[in-house]
């Protein structure tokens, strides 16, 4: 009876320790500059992205949510010189992606959220290309290294049937929504009460993915042990 007391009490302590580990290699969703949003140092003199970015570790299939209005462009590239220049009016479609276009009709500034995934390793790049890159200028932009991480979830696969963002060349501002989201994509929650944490949230279904094969092996191992005592 004590062998399998025993035996019983360490594979709990490897399930726990599977569910943990599952737990933290969740994919996350980050909202860039947290509670300061997406914005330049002349409309907002506290926000520094390359300290919200110092300390983060990004991974294929986490999102980032760019909170900020339609007077401020969401622009991706992989191209360094494109980031550096903060133009892209040169950019090619396979390089830099608009995601989020400016309004210059707009007699007020309208609130803008959009989720960008993260789908490729290595350099990643972002800046606001409006007023002729002086917002990217005046400190809106920054770049991280994503890593392999668990690779990309099965709703970021590529898929040809899917529609994809504005590209730079496109010239039709009216295309482009205000928030780019998938349909299966959980929104952060309000963290206003909370400004010094980043902005995290893992859908159920996708945590529940990530441990399930795991723990019903651990399961099997543990009958298997079980009934040999």
């Amino acid at each position: 009876m004590g062998n399998k007391s025993g035996l019983i009490f360490f594979f709990s302590l490897i399930i726990s320790f599977s569910l943990l580990q599952s737990y933290v290699n969740a994919y996350n969703n980050y909202t860039v500059g947290d509670s300061l949003g997406w914005y330049d140092l002349l409309e907002n003199h506290k926000v520094d992205y390359r300290n919200w970015t110092a300390g983060k570790n990004f991974s294929l299939g986490d999102f980032l949510i760019f909170n900020t209005d339609n007077n401020h462009t969401v622009i991706q590239t992989y191209n360094f010189t494109t980031y550096k220049l903060c133009d892209y009016d040169n950019a090619l479609d396979n390089d830099t992606i608009e995601w989020s276009a400016a309004d210059p009709s707009a007699t007020a500034p309208q609130p803008v959220s959009v989720a960008v995934p993260l789908t490729k390793v290595g350099m990643t790049y972002f800046f606001s290309s409006d007023y002729d890159g002086e917002q990217c200028l005046n400190g809106q932009r920054f770049q991280i290294n994503v890593t392999y991480g668990q690779g990309l979830p099965p709703s970021l696969r590529p898929d040809d049937s899917s529609p994809g963002p504005v590209s730079p060349q496109s010239g039709d501002d009216e295309s482009v929504p205000d928030t780019l989201v998938p349909s299966n994509f959980d929104n952060p929650k309000d963290t206003s009460d909370d400004q010094d944490e980043p902005s995290s949230s893992i859908p159920l279904s996708a945590f529940s993915n990530l441990f399930g094969v795991h723990l019903h092996g651990l399961l099997i191992l543990l009958a298997y042990f079980v009934s040999c005592y």
